[in-house]
Protein backbone atom coordinates (compact mmCIF):
# COMPACT_ATOMS: atom_id res chain seq x y z
CA UNK A 1 0.00 0.00 0.00
CA UNK A 2 1.22 3.48 -0.85
CA UNK A 3 1.49 5.22 2.54
CA UNK A 4 1.58 8.66 1.00
CA UNK A 5 -1.75 8.08 -0.72
CA UNK A 6 -3.30 6.46 2.35
CA UNK A 7 -2.27 9.45 4.45
CA UNK A 8 -3.89 11.75 1.93
CA UNK A 9 -7.12 9.80 2.19
CA UNK A 10 -7.55 9.66 5.94
CA UNK A 11 -6.01 13.01 6.87
CA UNK A 12 -7.65 16.41 6.51
CA UNK A 13 -5.98 17.84 3.42
CA UNK A 14 -6.69 21.51 4.00
CA UNK A 15 -6.08 24.88 2.44
CA UNK A 16 -4.62 28.06 3.76
CA UNK A 17 -6.36 31.29 2.85
CA UNK A 18 -5.80 32.08 -0.80
CA UNK A 19 -3.75 28.97 -1.46
CA UNK A 20 -4.17 27.26 -4.81
CA UNK A 21 -2.96 23.82 -3.78
CA UNK A 22 -3.22 21.55 -0.76
CA UNK A 23 -0.94 21.80 2.22
CA UNK A 24 1.24 18.79 2.90
CA UNK A 25 -0.71 16.04 4.70
CA UNK A 26 0.13 15.22 8.32
CA UNK A 27 2.32 12.21 9.09
CA UNK A 28 1.04 8.68 8.50
CA UNK A 29 -0.90 7.39 11.50
CA UNK A 30 -2.41 10.73 12.44
CA UNK A 31 -5.20 10.13 14.93
CA UNK A 32 -8.19 12.44 15.19
CA UNK A 33 -9.39 12.90 18.77
CA UNK A 34 -12.95 11.91 19.57
CA UNK A 35 -13.30 14.91 21.89
CA UNK A 36 -11.36 18.16 22.14
CA UNK A 37 -10.29 19.28 25.61
CA UNK A 38 -13.11 20.24 27.99
CA UNK A 39 -15.86 18.63 25.89
CA UNK A 40 -18.27 15.90 26.93
CA UNK A 41 -20.36 13.71 24.67
CA UNK A 42 -23.94 12.57 25.24
CA UNK A 43 -26.26 10.71 22.89
CA UNK A 44 -29.45 12.71 23.19
CA UNK A 45 -31.79 10.74 20.89
CA UNK A 46 -31.57 7.36 19.17
CA UNK A 47 -33.81 5.44 16.79
CA UNK A 48 -34.34 8.20 14.23
CA UNK A 49 -34.95 7.16 10.65
CA UNK A 50 -32.78 9.29 8.38
CA UNK A 51 -32.84 12.70 10.07
CA UNK A 52 -32.22 15.19 7.29
CA UNK A 53 -32.24 18.87 8.30
CA UNK A 54 -32.34 20.34 11.80
CA UNK A 55 -32.66 23.88 13.19
CA UNK A 56 -32.70 25.43 16.63
CA UNK A 57 -36.07 27.03 17.28
CA UNK A 58 -36.87 30.19 19.25
CA UNK A 59 -38.17 27.91 22.00
CA UNK A 60 -34.72 26.36 22.43
CA UNK A 61 -35.95 23.10 20.89
CA UNK A 62 -34.46 21.20 17.97
CA UNK A 63 -36.85 21.07 14.99
CA UNK A 64 -36.02 18.52 12.32
CA UNK A 65 -37.25 16.52 9.36
CA UNK A 66 -37.07 12.75 9.19
CA UNK A 67 -36.55 11.85 5.57
CA UNK A 68 -37.84 8.28 5.56
CA UNK A 69 -40.81 8.46 7.96
CA UNK A 70 -42.14 11.71 6.47
CA UNK A 71 -42.29 13.25 9.96
CA UNK A 72 -41.47 16.70 11.30
CA UNK A 73 -40.11 16.33 14.83
CA UNK A 74 -39.20 18.49 17.79
CA UNK A 75 -36.65 17.41 20.39
CA UNK A 76 -36.09 18.84 23.87
CA UNK A 77 -32.28 19.22 24.12
CA UNK A 78 -32.40 18.93 27.91
CA UNK A 79 -34.31 15.66 28.16
CA UNK A 80 -34.20 14.18 24.66
CA UNK A 81 -37.99 13.93 24.66
CA UNK A 82 -39.34 13.80 21.14
CA UNK A 83 -42.69 15.02 19.81
CA UNK A 84 -44.19 14.56 16.36
CA UNK A 85 -45.38 17.84 14.84
CA UNK A 86 -46.62 16.39 11.57
CA UNK A 87 -46.71 13.28 9.42
CA UNK A 88 -46.92 14.22 5.74
CA UNK A 89 -48.49 11.34 3.81
CA UNK A 90 -47.92 12.64 0.27
CA UNK A 91 -44.13 12.66 0.66
CA UNK A 92 -42.51 10.19 -1.73
CA UNK A 93 -39.51 8.36 -0.31
CA UNK A 94 -37.57 5.49 -1.91
CA UNK A 95 -35.40 3.43 0.42
CA UNK A 96 -31.72 4.17 0.07
CA UNK A 97 -32.21 7.22 -2.13
CA UNK A 98 -32.04 10.98 -1.59
CA UNK A 99 -35.71 11.90 -1.97
CA UNK A 100 -38.32 12.16 0.80
CA UNK A 101 -39.00 14.81 3.45
CA UNK A 102 -36.00 17.09 3.22
CA UNK A 103 -35.43 20.75 4.17
CA UNK A 104 -36.91 22.73 7.07
CA UNK A 105 -36.91 26.45 7.87
CA UNK A 106 -38.65 28.45 10.60
CA UNK A 107 -40.16 31.87 10.06
CA UNK A 108 -38.12 34.46 12.03
CA UNK A 109 -41.29 35.51 13.87
CA UNK A 110 -42.33 32.00 14.90
CA UNK A 111 -43.77 32.00 18.47
CA UNK A 112 -43.54 35.80 18.71
CA UNK A 113 -47.31 36.36 18.55
CA UNK A 114 -47.21 38.24 15.27
CA UNK A 115 -49.35 35.78 13.33
CA UNK A 116 -46.39 34.31 11.47
CA UNK A 117 -46.08 30.94 13.20
CA UNK A 118 -44.89 29.33 9.99
CA UNK A 119 -42.74 26.28 9.37
CA UNK A 120 -41.49 25.58 5.85
CA UNK A 121 -40.47 22.19 4.51
CA UNK A 122 -39.32 20.81 1.17
CA UNK A 123 -40.35 17.39 -0.04
CA UNK A 124 -40.62 15.02 -2.95
CA UNK A 125 -44.12 14.29 -4.24
CA UNK A 126 -45.72 12.29 -7.06
CA UNK A 127 -46.67 14.39 -10.08
CA UNK A 128 -49.10 11.80 -11.41
CA UNK A 129 -47.60 12.28 -14.85
CA UNK A 130 -45.47 9.15 -14.99
CA UNK A 131 -42.84 8.98 -17.71
CA UNK A 132 -39.26 10.02 -17.01
CA UNK A 133 -40.20 12.44 -14.21
CA UNK A 134 -42.87 10.81 -12.04
CA UNK A 135 -41.76 12.87 -9.02
CA UNK A 136 -40.92 16.49 -8.35
CA UNK A 137 -40.11 18.63 -5.31
CA UNK A 138 -42.05 21.42 -3.66
CA UNK A 139 -41.76 23.87 -0.79
CA UNK A 140 -44.72 23.86 1.59
CA UNK A 141 -45.68 26.18 4.43
CA UNK A 142 -47.38 24.94 7.59
CA UNK A 143 -48.81 26.89 10.50
CA UNK A 144 -47.68 25.79 13.93
CA UNK A 145 -50.43 25.56 16.56
CA UNK A 146 -48.82 26.03 19.98
CA UNK A 147 -51.94 24.71 21.72
CA UNK A 148 -51.91 21.35 19.98
CA UNK A 149 -48.19 21.19 19.22
CA UNK A 150 -49.00 20.28 15.62
CA UNK A 151 -48.46 21.67 12.14
CA UNK A 152 -51.63 22.45 10.18
CA UNK A 153 -53.01 24.38 7.20
CA UNK A 154 -50.51 23.33 4.50
CA UNK A 155 -49.95 25.77 1.64
CA UNK A 156 -47.75 24.84 -1.32
CA UNK A 157 -45.57 27.80 -2.29
CA UNK A 158 -43.77 26.40 -5.33
CA UNK A 159 -44.15 23.05 -7.07
CA UNK A 160 -42.65 21.23 -10.01
CA UNK A 161 -38.98 21.60 -9.12
CA UNK A 162 -36.59 18.81 -10.22
CA UNK A 163 -36.34 15.52 -8.37
CA UNK A 164 -34.40 12.29 -8.80
CA UNK A 165 -32.82 9.60 -6.65
CA UNK A 166 -29.55 11.53 -6.40
CA UNK A 167 -28.21 15.00 -5.52
CA UNK A 168 -31.42 16.55 -4.24
CA UNK A 169 -29.46 18.97 -1.98
CA UNK A 170 -32.66 20.47 -0.48
CA UNK A 171 -31.22 22.92 2.04
CA UNK A 172 -33.92 25.42 3.01
CA UNK A 173 -33.35 28.49 5.17
CA UNK A 174 -34.50 32.04 5.85
CA UNK A 175 -32.17 34.88 5.02
CA UNK A 176 -31.76 38.11 6.99
CA UNK A 177 -33.68 39.75 4.13
CA UNK A 178 -36.74 37.59 5.01
CA UNK A 179 -36.39 35.65 1.76
CA UNK A 180 -36.31 31.88 1.46
CA UNK A 181 -33.16 30.28 0.06
CA UNK A 182 -33.22 26.77 -1.36
CA UNK A 183 -30.53 24.57 -2.90
CA UNK A 184 -31.26 22.12 -5.70
CA UNK A 185 -28.58 19.66 -6.76
CA UNK A 186 -27.75 18.64 -10.31
CA UNK A 187 -29.82 15.45 -9.77
CA UNK A 188 -26.74 13.28 -10.27
CA UNK A 189 -26.70 13.81 -14.03
CA UNK A 190 -23.55 12.72 -15.89
CA UNK A 191 -22.63 10.06 -13.32
CA UNK A 192 -23.58 6.52 -12.26
CA UNK A 193 -27.20 5.59 -13.12
CA UNK A 194 -27.71 9.06 -14.64
CA UNK A 195 -24.49 8.92 -16.66
CA UNK A 196 -26.19 9.62 -19.99
CA UNK A 197 -28.39 12.46 -18.74
CA UNK A 198 -27.17 15.96 -19.65
CA UNK A 199 -26.07 18.10 -16.72
CA UNK A 200 -28.07 21.35 -16.58
CA UNK A 201 -26.20 23.15 -13.79
CA UNK A 202 -25.06 25.82 -16.29
CA UNK A 203 -28.40 26.18 -18.08
CA UNK A 204 -30.77 29.06 -17.37
CA UNK A 205 -34.48 28.83 -18.24
CA UNK A 206 -36.08 31.19 -20.73
CA UNK A 207 -38.67 33.79 -19.82
CA UNK A 208 -41.29 31.60 -21.48
CA UNK A 209 -40.34 28.66 -19.27
CA UNK A 210 -40.56 30.78 -16.13
CA UNK A 211 -43.99 32.15 -17.12
CA UNK A 212 -45.14 28.56 -17.69
CA UNK A 213 -43.78 27.50 -14.28
CA UNK A 214 -41.41 25.11 -16.05
CA UNK A 215 -38.64 24.73 -13.48
CA UNK A 216 -36.89 21.77 -15.09
CA UNK A 217 -33.67 23.79 -15.53
CA UNK A 218 -33.48 24.65 -11.84
CA UNK A 219 -31.12 21.69 -11.50
CA UNK A 220 -27.79 22.67 -9.98
CA UNK A 221 -28.94 26.02 -8.59
CA UNK A 222 -29.48 28.00 -5.41
CA UNK A 223 -32.86 29.72 -5.40
CA UNK A 224 -34.10 32.85 -3.65
CA UNK A 225 -37.85 33.16 -3.17
CA UNK A 226 -40.38 35.47 -1.60
CA UNK A 227 -42.22 33.90 1.31
CA UNK A 228 -45.20 33.24 -0.98
CA UNK A 229 -43.00 31.38 -3.48
CA UNK A 230 -42.84 34.18 -6.05
CA UNK A 231 -39.71 35.68 -7.64
CA UNK A 232 -38.19 38.63 -5.72
CA UNK A 233 -37.93 41.83 -7.74
CA UNK A 234 -34.26 42.24 -6.83
CA UNK A 235 -33.16 38.74 -7.86
CA UNK A 236 -30.22 38.76 -10.28
CA UNK A 237 -30.80 38.84 -14.02
CA UNK A 238 -28.82 35.93 -15.46
CA UNK A 239 -28.39 35.57 -19.22
CA UNK A 240 -31.17 38.14 -19.65
CA UNK A 241 -33.69 36.29 -17.47
CA UNK A 242 -34.89 36.99 -13.96
CA UNK A 243 -36.09 33.87 -12.15
CA UNK A 244 -35.88 32.26 -8.72
CA UNK A 245 -32.24 31.46 -9.51
CA UNK A 246 -29.79 33.25 -7.21
CA UNK A 247 -26.62 31.30 -8.10
CA UNK A 248 -25.81 28.47 -10.50
CA UNK A 249 -23.13 26.00 -11.54
CA UNK A 250 -23.86 23.99 -8.39
CA UNK A 251 -23.27 20.25 -7.99
CA UNK A 252 -24.78 19.28 -4.64
CA UNK A 253 -25.09 21.88 -1.88
CA UNK A 254 -26.40 20.15 1.24
CA UNK A 255 -25.45 22.89 3.70
CA UNK A 256 -26.09 26.65 3.72
CA UNK A 257 -25.83 29.24 6.47
CA UNK A 258 -25.77 33.02 6.87
CA UNK A 259 -23.13 34.79 8.91
CA UNK A 260 -24.27 37.53 11.29
CA UNK A 261 -23.32 40.17 8.70
CA UNK A 262 -25.41 38.54 5.98
CA UNK A 263 -22.83 36.49 4.06
CA UNK A 264 -24.25 33.27 2.62
CA UNK A 265 -21.95 30.22 2.83
CA UNK A 266 -22.58 26.86 1.18
CA UNK A 267 -20.93 23.46 1.55
CA UNK A 268 -20.67 21.67 -1.77
CA UNK A 269 -20.04 18.01 -2.61
CA UNK A 270 -17.33 17.60 -5.21
CA UNK A 271 -17.08 14.57 -7.54
CA UNK A 272 -14.00 12.47 -6.66
CA UNK A 273 -12.10 15.55 -5.42
CA UNK A 274 -12.63 19.16 -4.47
CA UNK A 275 -15.47 19.38 -1.99
CA UNK A 276 -16.01 23.11 -1.62
CA UNK A 277 -16.83 25.82 0.87
CA UNK A 278 -18.37 28.66 -1.14
CA UNK A 279 -19.35 32.23 -0.46
CA UNK A 280 -22.55 32.67 -2.46
CA UNK A 281 -23.08 35.96 -4.30
CA UNK A 282 -26.09 36.97 -6.42
CA UNK A 283 -25.66 35.84 -10.01
CA UNK A 284 -22.50 33.88 -9.19
CA UNK A 285 -21.49 30.94 -11.36
CA UNK A 286 -19.73 28.23 -9.35
CA UNK A 287 -18.42 26.41 -12.38
CA UNK A 288 -19.96 22.95 -12.24
CA UNK A 289 -19.70 20.74 -14.28
CA UNK A 290 -16.83 22.56 -16.04
CA UNK A 291 -14.86 23.16 -12.85
CA UNK A 292 -14.43 21.21 -9.62
CA UNK A 293 -12.80 23.40 -6.99
CA UNK A 294 -10.45 25.91 -8.62
CA UNK A 295 -9.59 26.23 -12.30
CA UNK A 296 -6.29 24.43 -11.89
CA UNK A 297 -6.59 21.45 -14.29
CA UNK A 298 -5.72 19.29 -11.30
CA UNK A 299 -7.49 15.99 -10.73
CA UNK A 300 -10.59 16.83 -12.79
CA UNK A 301 -11.82 17.44 -16.33
CA UNK A 302 -15.41 17.63 -17.58
CA UNK A 303 -16.32 14.50 -19.56
CA UNK A 304 -19.75 15.11 -21.11
CA UNK A 305 -21.15 11.62 -21.55
CA UNK A 306 -24.49 12.86 -22.88
CA UNK A 307 -22.67 14.27 -25.92
CA UNK A 308 -20.74 11.08 -26.71
CA UNK A 309 -20.25 10.37 -30.39
CA UNK A 310 -22.71 7.71 -31.62
CA UNK A 311 -24.58 7.84 -28.30
CA UNK A 312 -23.88 7.27 -24.63
CA UNK A 313 -25.88 4.14 -23.83
CA UNK A 314 -23.68 1.75 -25.81
CA UNK A 315 -20.53 3.29 -24.34
CA UNK A 316 -21.66 3.08 -20.75
CA UNK A 317 -21.70 -0.73 -20.95
CA UNK A 318 -17.98 -0.62 -21.69
CA UNK A 319 -17.06 1.86 -18.97
CA UNK A 320 -14.80 -0.04 -16.58
CA UNK A 321 -13.45 2.74 -14.43
CA UNK A 322 -15.95 5.50 -13.52
CA UNK A 323 -13.63 6.89 -10.85
CA UNK A 324 -11.33 8.89 -13.08
CA UNK A 325 -13.07 12.30 -13.06
CA UNK A 326 -12.95 12.76 -16.81
CA UNK A 327 -9.24 11.99 -16.96
CA UNK A 328 -9.62 8.51 -18.47
CA UNK A 329 -12.67 8.09 -20.69
CA UNK A 330 -13.37 6.63 -24.14
CA UNK A 331 -12.32 8.79 -27.10
CA UNK A 332 -15.96 9.21 -28.11
CA UNK A 333 -16.71 11.21 -24.94
CA UNK A 334 -15.85 14.92 -25.31
CA UNK A 335 -13.60 16.19 -22.52
CA UNK A 336 -12.92 19.81 -21.55
CA UNK A 337 -10.17 20.88 -19.18
CA UNK A 338 -11.05 23.37 -16.46
CA UNK A 339 -8.78 26.00 -18.02
CA UNK A 340 -10.60 25.73 -21.35
CA UNK A 341 -13.81 27.10 -19.83
CA UNK A 342 -14.35 30.67 -18.74
CA UNK A 343 -17.18 32.85 -17.48
CA UNK A 344 -16.85 36.33 -15.96
CA UNK A 345 -19.41 35.30 -13.33
CA UNK A 346 -17.24 32.41 -12.09
CA UNK A 347 -16.62 32.44 -8.33
CA UNK A 348 -13.80 30.38 -6.84
CA UNK A 349 -14.36 28.52 -3.57
CA UNK A 350 -13.28 29.93 -0.23
CA UNK A 351 -11.73 26.55 0.57
CA UNK A 352 -11.58 23.08 -0.97
CA UNK A 353 -11.33 19.56 0.48
CA UNK A 354 -9.22 18.26 -1.37
CA UNK A 355 -7.32 18.94 -4.60
CA UNK A 356 -5.06 16.18 -5.92
CA UNK A 357 -2.83 15.88 -9.01
CA UNK A 358 -4.21 14.37 -12.19
CA UNK A 359 -2.11 11.22 -11.73
CA UNK A 360 -3.75 10.47 -8.37
CA UNK A 361 -4.83 6.83 -7.95
CA UNK A 362 -8.60 6.98 -7.44
CA UNK A 363 -8.70 3.18 -7.15
CA UNK A 364 -6.61 2.83 -4.03
CA UNK A 365 -6.28 -0.84 -2.95
CA UNK A 366 -7.11 0.00 0.66
CA UNK A 367 -10.74 0.29 -0.50
CA UNK A 368 -10.70 -2.59 -2.98
CA UNK A 369 -12.97 -4.78 -0.82
CA UNK A 370 -16.36 -4.90 -2.55
CA UNK A 371 -15.05 -2.25 -5.00
CA UNK A 372 -15.86 0.53 -2.54
CA UNK A 373 -13.25 2.84 -4.01
CA UNK A 374 -15.41 5.91 -3.48
CA UNK A 375 -14.73 5.67 0.26
CA UNK A 376 -11.06 6.32 -0.50
CA UNK A 377 -11.66 9.21 -2.86
CA UNK A 378 -10.10 12.41 -1.46
CA UNK A 379 -13.36 14.02 -0.34
CA UNK A 380 -15.17 14.51 2.98
CA UNK A 381 -18.80 14.63 1.70
CA UNK A 382 -19.81 17.88 3.47
CA UNK A 383 -23.44 17.54 4.56
CA UNK A 384 -24.15 20.73 6.52
CA UNK A 385 -22.59 23.93 7.78
CA UNK A 386 -23.36 26.22 10.70
CA UNK A 387 -21.90 29.51 11.86
CA UNK A 388 -20.33 29.43 15.32
CA UNK A 389 -20.41 32.94 16.74
CA UNK A 390 -19.41 31.93 20.26
CA UNK A 391 -21.26 33.14 23.31
CA UNK A 392 -20.98 33.57 27.07
CA UNK A 393 -20.26 29.86 27.49
CA UNK A 394 -18.50 29.38 24.18
CA UNK A 395 -15.10 27.99 23.26
CA UNK A 396 -12.37 30.66 23.31
CA UNK A 397 -10.93 31.23 19.85
CA UNK A 398 -13.79 29.54 18.04
CA UNK A 399 -15.71 32.75 17.45
CA UNK A 400 -16.51 33.54 13.81
CA UNK A 401 -15.96 30.00 12.59
CA UNK A 402 -17.87 27.71 10.31
CA UNK A 403 -18.48 24.12 11.43
CA UNK A 404 -18.84 21.65 8.56
CA UNK A 405 -20.01 18.06 9.02
CA UNK A 406 -18.54 15.17 7.05
CA UNK A 407 -20.65 12.19 6.05
CA UNK A 408 -17.72 10.07 5.03
CA UNK A 409 -15.05 10.90 7.59
CA UNK A 410 -17.07 11.08 10.83
CA UNK A 411 -15.61 14.51 11.55
CA UNK A 412 -16.64 18.10 12.07
CA UNK A 413 -14.26 20.56 10.39
CA UNK A 414 -13.86 24.03 11.89
CA UNK A 415 -12.94 26.81 9.46
CA UNK A 416 -11.94 30.15 10.98
CA UNK A 417 -13.09 33.26 9.10
CA UNK A 418 -11.63 36.74 9.04
CA UNK A 419 -13.38 39.76 10.58
CA UNK A 420 -15.36 40.37 7.39
CA UNK A 421 -16.61 36.77 7.20
CA UNK A 422 -15.21 36.53 3.70
CA UNK A 423 -11.82 34.81 3.91
CA UNK A 424 -10.90 31.46 5.45
CA UNK A 425 -7.99 31.79 7.87
CA UNK A 426 -5.48 28.99 8.16
CA UNK A 427 -6.28 25.30 8.07
CA UNK A 428 -9.53 23.44 8.67
CA UNK A 429 -9.41 21.76 12.08
CA UNK A 430 -10.91 18.23 12.40
CA UNK A 431 -13.04 17.61 15.51
CA UNK A 432 -15.31 15.03 17.18
CA UNK A 433 -14.10 11.95 15.32
CA UNK A 434 -16.41 8.91 15.50
CA UNK A 435 -17.57 6.05 13.30
CA UNK A 436 -20.66 7.88 12.12
CA UNK A 437 -22.05 9.77 9.18
CA UNK A 438 -22.61 13.31 10.42
CA UNK A 439 -25.66 14.65 8.60
CA UNK A 440 -26.52 17.94 10.32
CA UNK A 441 -25.08 20.38 12.87
CA UNK A 442 -26.54 23.08 15.15
CA UNK A 443 -24.84 25.26 17.78
CA UNK A 444 -26.62 26.59 20.87
CA UNK A 445 -27.10 30.34 21.32
CA UNK A 446 -24.69 30.53 24.26
CA UNK A 447 -21.96 28.67 22.37
CA UNK A 448 -21.68 25.87 24.91
CA UNK A 449 -23.25 23.02 22.96
CA UNK A 450 -23.02 21.53 19.50
CA UNK A 451 -25.71 19.11 18.30
CA UNK A 452 -24.98 16.67 15.48
CA UNK A 453 -27.57 14.43 13.80
CA UNK A 454 -26.33 11.19 12.23
CA UNK A 455 -27.47 9.06 9.32
CA UNK A 456 -29.35 5.85 10.09
CA UNK A 457 -27.30 3.78 7.65
CA UNK A 458 -24.53 3.98 5.11
CA UNK A 459 -20.79 3.61 5.01
CA UNK A 460 -18.36 5.44 7.23
CA UNK A 461 -14.56 5.40 7.28
CA UNK A 462 -12.28 3.50 9.61
CA UNK A 463 -9.06 4.90 11.05
CA UNK A 464 -7.24 2.89 8.37
CA UNK A 465 -9.12 4.75 5.63
CA UNK A 466 -11.32 1.95 4.29
CA UNK A 467 -15.07 1.41 4.60
CA UNK A 468 -16.78 0.93 7.94
CA UNK A 469 -19.97 -1.13 7.67
CA UNK A 470 -21.08 -0.40 11.22
CA UNK A 471 -21.93 3.03 12.62
CA UNK A 472 -21.46 3.91 16.28
CA UNK A 473 -24.64 5.96 16.66
CA UNK A 474 -26.98 5.45 13.71
CA UNK A 475 -30.06 7.66 13.55
CA UNK A 476 -29.09 9.75 16.56
CA UNK A 477 -28.63 13.26 17.83
CA UNK A 478 -25.32 13.67 19.67
CA UNK A 479 -24.59 16.50 22.08
CA UNK A 480 -21.03 17.82 22.41
CA UNK A 481 -20.86 20.18 25.40
CA UNK A 482 -18.05 22.53 26.30
CA UNK A 483 -17.60 22.36 30.06
CA UNK A 484 -15.01 25.07 30.70
CA UNK A 485 -17.26 27.98 29.77
CA UNK A 486 -18.17 30.68 32.27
Amino acid sequence: MNKKILCALIAPLVFSAGAAHADSPPPVGTHFAALPDHFTKRVLVTGLKNPHNMVLGPDGQLWLTEQATRRVLRVDPKTGNLSVLAEIPDVVYDEGHQNGLLGIALHPELLKRTGHDYVYVSMTYATGKGGDAPNATLIRRYTYDANTGKLAHPVDLIKGMPSSFDHQSARLLFGPDHKLYYSIGDQGHNQFSYLCQPNHAQDIPTEAQIKAADYSLYQGKILRLNVDGSIPNDNPVIHGVKSHIYAYGIRNTQGMVFSPNGKLFAAEHGPNTDDELNLIVPGGNYGWPHVAGRKDDSGYAYANWSAAKDGCEALREKEKDPAQNGLKVPDAVPVMKESQWSDPAFVEPVKTFYTVPSNFDFNDPVCADKNLYFICWPTIAPSSVTYYKGGPRGVPGWEHSLLITSLKRGLVFRVKLDATNSVAMGDAIPLFRSMNRYREIVASHDGSTIYVATDSAGLGTTEAGNASFKLDNPGSIIEFKYTAGK
